[in-house]
């Protein structure tokens, strides 16, 4: 979902999508986190690389939703430093949290693949995703059951 709020900073400003940069820093960020937590660095990265990914689809999607129908584009801009960044940090952070405590279950079974269909499903509806949304969704959670 914050997602929509990168969307809606970087939209009509000429800020590219990309930020090659700022993903490295998260990635770095990631692998260095999941080492002090002794986790897998390579699966954590994975898992971020996942999540950066499919912001940028989502981005793309809005991009092109909010260029053929301008009506529905964002009113307001979030700035990205003060306002998404550190609510991007506090996930991150929670993301480690949660890989540390499922990283005895998250392995490719059966057991590891119903789970998350089933928590994919239950996000779908509480959230109400659009098809974009739901797609990313799948996408960023395609390295959990490492």
């Amino acid at each position: 979902m914050l997602a929509d709020k990168v969307s809606a900073a970087k939209f009509g400003t000429g800020t590219a999508i990309e930020d090659p940069a700022r993903e490295q820093q998260v990635l770095d960020d990631a692998a260095a986190r999941a080492e002090a937590a002794g986790i897998d660095k390579d699966a954590t990265v994975a898992f971020f690389r996942a999540q950066i990914e499919q912001s940028k689809v989502v981005q793309r999607g809005l991009y092109d939703r909010w260029t053929r129908q301008p009506e529905l584009a964002p009113t307001r801009r979030p700035d990205l430093a003060t306002e998404v960044r550190p609510e991007l940090d506090r996930i991150s952070a929670q993301f480690i949290d949660q890989l540390v405590a499922t990283s005895d279950t998250r392995h490719q079974s059966a057991t590891c693949f119903v789970a998350l269909a089933r928590a994919e499903a239950e996000t779908d509806l509480s959230y109400g995703l659009d098809s974009l949304h739901a797609w990313a969704v799948f996408g960023a959670t395609s390295t959990v059951c490492d």
